[in-house]
């Protein structure tokens, strides 16, 4: 597991612009991990209050898919995910990679022939579906049971006399049982001995609570793209409201590499990713940001994202002024510039950040080595951001790079901190 996504201890002090998750493993009869429950957190501590069931989970998919990552959490496991009513009908659920999440039906949700209808068409996408914290047997669930492939009893709620009927229809069936709050060895054996499959509690392990640094999205910026969003763009227009946002792309580079999509070649510009993901699910994963998003009104500046809109913009100025009728390389030079600083926002060694991006060699090998003409204008780059003139004149010796005086680099430099200022939300 990446340091940064260590599990933590309740007294470690943890900034604010960190996120938080809780799972806690699901286990087998052999005692195997077999899934992940993953938990709203909002802070080391190992609780945390629901308010909201839409924001929190809302919060644990886009930390999840978007923030952390899904293989950096889960593994090679599924992850079961609580879902009320209202987020089954959303098309946010779409967002999730069918074959990593089991949606957790949870037990206040209102079963009825339009859910049914719902549920039968989330199997047929991929999902597996599960009912959560169930006690008893009664018509609610028998009716419901043709419609979900997995029954989590609630150990300690459910009464131990009715348990072994409970447990047997369920089997009967040809639903998987899942004993969640098992506290202790005794619990453990007799759910063995009752035939369940799974079985989840403090008796095998508390939630963890993994943590990675926040990136941040304006919910004014968000507001505006889904306007955009919702008059069918054009390609252009989508993709100058997106580089205005160099945090929101970050996180649909993330999404495009999920299980969702499986990427057939490697993303060497956002013309690509846009392609890649679709406007449909550009607009979900905004509208999950926007759910999920409850800080930055009013929006304040990161240094941070100034930094790299500012530096992607001027290396797409730059591989225009070399290369004047080539959008291509303009366009891979702007995605070097973003990505030149993902390790900052995930906390680790660049060329490990870069592996959880379907990025092109070139872009890849300019970033990690500084090698090639996006080498080259990176350096370029990252010199005219400290001020090192004799570094900028070493990497203009090149004479492929002769179009880049002195004067054009100053100009360019002017040109991107204004393109950037203009754009900037207050």
């Amino acid at each position: 597991m990446d340091d940064s996504l260590q599990p933590t201890e309740p007294d470690d002090a943890r900034e604010p612009e960190s996120v938080f998750l809780g799972r806690q493993p699901i286990l087998d009869r052999s005692g195997a991990l077999h899934a992940y429950e993953l938990l709203f957190r909002d802070s080391p501590d190992n609780r945390a209050p629901v308010h909201d069931d839409v924001q929190a989970t809302a919060h644990v998919v886009a930390r999840t898919v978007g923030e952390i990552g899904v293989s950096a959490v889960l593994g090679d496991y599924r992850g079961y995910v609580n879902m009320n009513r209202a987020l089954l009908f959303d098309d946010i659920v779409h967002i999730m990679p069918p074959d990593r999440f089991v949606l957790e039906v949870l037990e206040t949700v209102t079963f009825d022939a339009a859910l049914f209808r719902r549920c039968s068409q989330l199997r047929d996408a991929g999902f597996q579906l599960a009912l959560d914290d169930v006690v008893k047997l009664d018509d609610t669930l028998l009716a419901a049971l043709p419609y979900v492939d997995t029954v989590k009893i609630d150990f300690l709620a459910t009464d131990q006399k009715a348990l072994p009927a409970l447990a047997a229809e369920v089997k009967r069936r040809g639903k998987a049982l899942v004993a969640e709050k098992v506290e202790t060895h005794e619990h453990f054996q007799r759910a063995r001995d009752l035939g369940f499959d799974y079985f989840q509690g403090y008796f095998f392990a508390r939630p963890q609570v993994l943590a990675t640094r926040r990136p941040s999205a304006s919910r004014v910026a968000l507001m505006r793209l889904l306007s955009l969003l919702a008059d069918d763009p054009a390609m252009r227009s989508l993709e100058a409201e997106l580089k205005r946002n160099p945090e929101v792309v970050v996180q649909l580079l993330r999404v495009a590499n999920s299980s969702a999509f499986g990427l057939s070649r490697h993303v060497s510009s956002l013309r690509d990713a846009i392609a890649a993901i679709g406007t449909r699910q550009i607009t979900r994963w905004t509208q999950l940001l926007l759910y999920a998003d409850g800080r930055g009104l009013p929006w304040r500046s990161d240094p941070l994202v100034q930094l790299v809109g500012t530096r992607a913009r001027f290396m797409e100025l730059a591989a225009r002024v070399l290369r004047p009728s080539d959008d291509s390389f303009a366009d891979s030079a702007f995605m070097t510039g973003i990505f030149s600083l993902v390790h900052v926002v995930l906390d680790m060694p660049a060329a490990e950040a870069l592996t959880r991006l379907s990025l092109s060699e070139a872009i890849r090998e300019a970033i990690v080595d500084g090698r090639g003409p996006l080498g080259v204008l990176l350096r370029i780059s990252q010199a005219a951001d400290r001020g090192d003139i004799p570094e900028v004149d070493a990497s203009l010796a090149d004479a492929a790079f002769a179009r880049l005086t002195p004067a054009v680099l100053a100009k360019l430099q002017v040109d991107a901190a204004t393109w950037f200022a203009a754009h900037r939300l207050e």
